[in-house]
């Protein structure tokens, strides 16, 4: 489950807050002046998401490396086209 809550709420109810999400898994959301500011997440979910970006992050050098003397429109058509076959099967 996904809550929000205030920056003024959230700092009261810090420790029920915490156990929101260590025991049920629950992510907060944190806004300020009715912007999301943060998120509060449980540390096996944050992990996960440090290596997704750290695999996204290999992934995009590798795709520009691959790309670097192709002119942009043509490579994003081309990876446009692999997405879309990747996505029919």
């Amino acid at each position: 489950m996904i809550t929000e809550v205030n920056a003024v709420n959230f700092r009261q109810n810090l420790g029920e807050m915490i156990n929101q999400v260590q025991y049920r898994n629950d992510s907060i959301v944190i806004n300020k002046d009715g912007k999301p500011v943060a998120v509060l997440v449980d540390a096996e979910l944050f992990a996960r998401i440090r290596r997704l970006r750290s695999r996204f992050d290999e992934l995009s050098d590798r795709i520009s490396e691959a790309y670097a003397g192709i002119p942009a429109e043509e490579g994003l058509a081309e990876i446009d086209a692999a997405v879309d076959r990747a996505r029919k099967r």
